[in-house]
């Protein structure tokens, strides 16, 4: 039996405190059951972090140092 593909979300985060927990709720409200989300937070100053928090398990958050694109 074949395993169904699982699908990877990456949202790169740098100061989008106002806007990340919107894109997170659209990415988590999708149909499709196998999908995991990865947050790669590019060294934000606001509160980005706390509200990524907020996600918990549902969402896996990778940090580093400001580098840009």
């Amino acid at each position: 039996m074949t395993q169904p593909a699982l699908i990877s979300v990456i949202v790169p985060s740098y100061n989008c405190a106002r806007y990340i927990a919107l894109a997170l709720d659209s990415a988590l409200a999708q149909d499709y059951p196998h999908t995991e989300i990865l947050v790669v937070d590019d060294g934000s100053t606001d509160n980005s972090l706390e509200v990524l928090r907020n996600f918990g398990a549902r969402i896996r958050v990778i940090t580093q140092a400001n580098a840009g694109a």
